[in-house]
C-alpha cells in the first residue's frame, strides 16, 4: 500500500497569480458569425457611399442645368447679333432707297447710259447681294400691309381693289419691309354689279314675251 505523505495537496495545472475563471477554457467562437466590428464598418462604408451618390447626382443635375442655360445663352446671342445685322443693313439700303429711285427714273426715260449705267448696275448688284427685294406690280389686290395708296379711282373692268399703277416699288429684306410700295388704286365702279343681274332679268322677260308670241301663232297651249 502507498502511503499519503500528510501535508501535501496536489495541485492543478494553474499559474501562480491566476483566477478561478483563469482555469476555465474559453468558449471558440462560433463559426459563421461576424465580428460586430466588421458589421459597423461595413454600415459606415454603405452610408458614405449613399452621401457620394446623392453628391453625385446633385452636380450632375447642376452641370446639366448650367449645359441647358449656356446653349439658351448662345442662341439668344445668335439671334440678336442677326437682328443687329438685319437693321444694320436696312438702315444702310433705306439711305440708298432715294438713289435707287433716281436710277429707275433714269431707266424709264432711256437716259441710263454710258459710265452712268455701268455704275448704276453696280448699286443695284450691291443691293440685292444686301438682301434688298423690290416688289409692287401693276395689276395685282391692293394689300394695305405693303401698299401705300396715293391716288384712287374706279374702274369697270375690276372686281376688287387693284393696283393700277405704281408710283414708286417697295422695298423688304427677307420678311421686313423697309418701304410700301406706293400705288394708285382702282375699285370697282359703283353700281356696276348690280346692273348685271337687272339685264338678266331683261333677258328672262324678253324670252318669256318671245315665249307667249309663239304660243299665239301656233294657237296657244292645248287645254287639257
Amino acid at each position: 500500500m502507498t502511503e499519503e505523505t500528510p501535508g501535501f495537496e496536489e495541485k492543478s495545472d494553474v499559474p501562480s497569480g491566476a483566477t478561478p475563471d483563469d482555469a476555465e477554457p474559453k468558449a471558440a467562437p462560433e463559426e459563421g458569425a461576424a465580428p460586430a466590428g466588421d458589421a459597423n464598418a461595413d454600415a459606415g462604408l454603405v452610408a458614405q457611399l449613399d452621401q457620394v451618390r446623392t453628391a453625385l447626382n446633385e452636380r450632375t443635375a447642376d452641370l446639366q442645368r448650367l449645359q441647358a442655360e449656356y446653349q439658351n445663352y448662345r442662341r439668344r446671342v445668335e439671334r440678336d447679333r442677326a437682328t443687329v445685322k438685319e437693321i444694320a443693313v436696312a438702315n444702310l439700303l433705306s439711305e440708298l432707297l432715294p438713289v435707287l429711285d433716281d436710277i429707275g427714273r433714269a431707266r424709264e426715260h432711256g437716259e441710263l447710259v454710258g459710265g452712268f449705267k455701268s455704275v448704276a448696275e453696280s448699286t443695284e448688284t450691291v443691293a440685292a447681294k444686301l438682301g434688298l427685294q423690290q416688289f409692287g406690280k401693276e395689276g395685282e389686290p391692293f394689300d394695305p400691309t405693303i401698299h401705300e395708296a396715293l391716288m384712287h379711282s374706279y374702274a369697270p373692268d375690276v372686281t376688287e381693289t387693284t393696283c393700277v399703277a405704281i408710283l414708286q416699288p417697295g422695298y423688304r429684306i427677307g420678311e421686313r419691309t423697309i418701304r410700301p410700295a406706293r400705288v394708285a388704286v382702282a375699285e370697282p365702279q359703283p353700281g356696276a354689279q348690280g346692273a348685271k343681274p337687272e339685264k338678266a332679268g331683261k333677258a328672262e322677260g324678253a324670252e318669256e314675251k318671245s315665249e307667249a308670241a309663239d304660243d299665239k301663232e301656233n294657237g296657244g297651249p292645248e287645254e287639257g
